[in-house]
């Protein structure tokens, strides 16, 4: 899975875009451009700026292979984020298994959409320096991400 983080390194130095999307399975985000502005709306409402960020879109395995690798946790999970922020300034790599999406959003009968939204801006808080280990950790970063979708609906 190296090629995933020499893909990213790529696509951070070649493009003029501070956000970019990076698509590893069949699927494509609807509208990209909507997406950057709220996540840049909400970095901005919670002090932080974007330097670069990199969402990239895997199936369940190519996840869990990099969850195993990077993190030595074999189990799957819908998003790691790979932090390189610098203080207020955010940069890093997110992975988003589009199949634990697409389950989460099943199980707990949500919209695909605000489920993928939800799991994105996640990742993006964890370079902010939210964690969610205990359980008051957990009800401040679902706060967070409540408080981010509310912000998708709001015109950027």
């Amino acid at each position: 899975m190296c090629f995933f983080l020499v893909l990213l390194s790529k696509v951070i130095f070649a493009s003029n875009m501070t956000i970019d999307f990076v698509y590893n399975i069949d699927f494509k985000l609807d509208s990209e451009n909507a997406i950057r502005s709220w996540i840049k709306a909400f970095c901005q409402h919670e002090g932080f700026t974007v330097d670069s960020l990199v969402f990239a879109f895997f199936s369940d395995e190519e996840v869990k292979r990099l969850n195993i690798k990077y993190l030595s946790h074999d189990y799957y999970t819908d998003v790691i984020s790979f932090d390189d922020s610098n203080e207020a300034s955010l940069k890093g790599n997110i992975a988003v298994s589009i199949d634990r999406v697409r389950e989460n959003s099943k199980n707990l009968n949500l919209q695909f959409d605000e489920e993928l939204r939800r799991v994105m801006i996640h990742g993006v808080l964890h370079f902010m320096g939210h964690k969610d280990k205990t359980k008051e950790q957990i009800a401040n970063i679902r706060s967070k991400e409540d408080h981010a979708l509310s912000m998708f609906h709001v015109k950027q």
